[in-house]
């Protein structure tokens, strides 16, 4: 872990390339709406929604959040809208362009989600006395939260591509088949068991904040 560490650049330029991201889902978003493409704004729009949750998390609620958590965040939600939108010149979007780019997305994804259950699991963990749950317990608990969580994405896709066809517009998300579903299922779980191994590396300043706003509730 310490040499995964060393492979990533420095604080300083984790922010920046964090940055650098939120400027281009800015100039997204402005495509979108040039094109009046509804999928890219929605998706661009949500993505920047998305990436002010980490300063809101750390001011308000004053949940520390690394700079490697923010561009882990960033990054994920950056592809995802920049698939949308494809390359400049490109009559297709980098979705069905290639191949990898929607099981790349839904691993990044599905890691977001993954940590999300980790850190709540790890700060219950912490937190109650009476709860105990061994790492094995936490790590099936992640991969079925993820592909829970994965599921009910996937019938979302579903019912927004059917939505879209019934009222002869635009699918925000777009549903590629039973093999591409069960292949995004896949890669869903491999983001889930990514955290489950290495999560604890970079969230437990995360489930700690967490187990002590739990702790100053009286919870």
């Amino acid at each position: 872990m310490r040499n995964l560490a060393r492979l990533l650049p420095s604080r300083e330029r984790q922010r920046q390339l964090t940055y650098l991201m939120e400027l281009g889902l800015v100039g997204m978003l402005f495509v979108g709406i040039d094109r009046g493409n509804a999928g890219i704004v929605i998706n661009t729009g949500v993505a920047l929604a998305v990436t002010q949750l980490p300063p809101i998390l750390e001011r308000d609620y004053e949940i520390p959040m690394d700079p490697r958590l923010t561009l882990w965040i960033t990054t994920a939600v950056f592809l995802h809208a920049f698939g949308t939108v494809g390359l400049p010149g490109a009559t297709r979007t980098l979705y069905s362009q290639v191949g990898w780019w929607d099981h790349m997305t839904h691993a990044l994804s599905a890691s977001l989600v993954a940590g999300v259950g980790y850190a709540t699991v790890r700060a219950l963990h912490e937190h109650a006395d009476g709860i105990h749950f061994p790492r094995r317990f936490v790590a099936v608990f992640i991969l079925l939260f993820v592909l829970a969580f994965g599921v009910l994405w996937e019938v979302l896709e579903f019912a927004i591509a059917l939505s879209a066809d019934a009222f002869g517009i635009d699918a925000v998300l777009t549903q590629y088949g039973l093999n591409d579903t069960m292949l995004d299922l896949v890669f869903n779980s491999i983001g889930g068991l990514v955290v489950a191994l290495w999560g604890g590396a970079y969230l437990t300043d995360v489930s700690g904040a967490i187990r002590e706003r739990l702790e100053a509730r009286g919870e």
